[in-house]
C-alpha cells in the first residue's frame, strides 16, 4: 500500500498525461489532447486542495497555478504554448517568491508558518517569534533566493523544451526534469535547516555565547 501511494502521484502526473495525448491526439488534434492530457494532474490538484480544510499560503498558490492553466486553456493557442502554460505558472511564482524579498517578511516566512499551523496553534506562535532572531530572519531570506531563481530557472528550462523538442518528448521527459529540480530544493531546504539547527545548539552550548 505504501509502495502504490508512491507511485501513484506519478502515474497520475506522468503516465496518464502521456497515455491520453498518444491515444488523443490521432482523433482530436494536438490542442484538444493537450486540453484533454492535463485533466489528470488537475483533478489530481484539486483533490490534494481539498484535503486541506482552510486556504492556506501552499493551497493558495495551488490555487493560482490551476486558475493560469485554466485560463491559459479557455484562450486557446498553438499547441507549444498550451505546452507552456504550466512553465507560465512556475515562473509567476518563482518571480512572487524574488519579488517578497522586497516585503517586510518573504514568502518562505508565510509558506513555513502556514505548515507550522496545521499541526498546532502554538507551533504557528512558536514560530512566528523566530522573527525576532537575526540568524532566522537571514535564512528566510536565502530561502526565498534559492527558491525563486530555482523556480524561475525550471520555468526556464521547460519554455525551451515546449517549444524546441517534440510533444510526445516534451510530455514524457519534461515531468522528470520539474521534479528532480523540485526535489533538489526540497533536498537543499531540508539540508540547510538541518544545518541551521545544529549550528542553533553548539552556540547554545557554546560557554560566553
Amino acid at each position: 500500500m505504501n509502495r502504490f501511494s508512491k507511485l501513484l502521484p506519478l502515474a497520475v502526473n506522468i503516465a496518464l498525461p502521456l497515455l491520453i495525448y498518444h491515444y488523443a491526439a490521432p482523433h482530436f488534434g494536438e490542442s484538444n489532447a493537450l486540453i484533454l492530457s492535463s485533466i489528470p494532474p488537475m483533478l489530481w490538484s484539486a483533490i490534494e486542495l481539498a484535503r486541506f480544510r482552510r486556504l492556506d499560503a501552499v493551497s493558495l498558490l495551488a490555487v493560482i497555478g490551476i486558475f493560469l492553466s485554466l485560463a491559459a486553456m479557455a484562450f486557446g493557442g498553438s499547441p507549444r504554448l498550451l505546452l507552456a502554460r504550466e512553465s507560465l505558472v512556475t515562473g509567476i511564482i518563482g518571480l512572487l517568491f524574488l519579488g517578497s524579498l522586497l516585503l517586510p517578511r518573504p514568502l518562505i516566512f508565510y509558506l513555513a508558518r502556514s505548515t507550522m499551523a496545521k499541526g498546532s496553534a502554538e507551533a504557528a506562535v512558536r514560530f512566528e517569534s523566530y522573527w525576532l532572531k537575526p540568524r532566522f530572519v537571514r535564512s528566510m531570506y536565502i530561502m526565498t533566493w534559492v527558491w525563486g531563481l530555482g523556480l524561475v530557472f525550471e520555468a526556464a528550462v521547460r519554455f525551451w523544451m515546449a517549444f524546441a523538442w517534440a510533444v510526445e518528448q516534451f510530455l514524457a521527459i519534461s515531468p522528470f526534469i520539474s521534479y528532480g529540480i523540485y526535489f533538489s530544493l526540497m533536498g537543499w531546504t531540508l539540508w540547510y535547516a538541518r544545518r541551521l539547527k545544529a549550528a542553533g545548539e553548539a552556540r547554545t552550548l557554546t560557554p560566553g555565547e
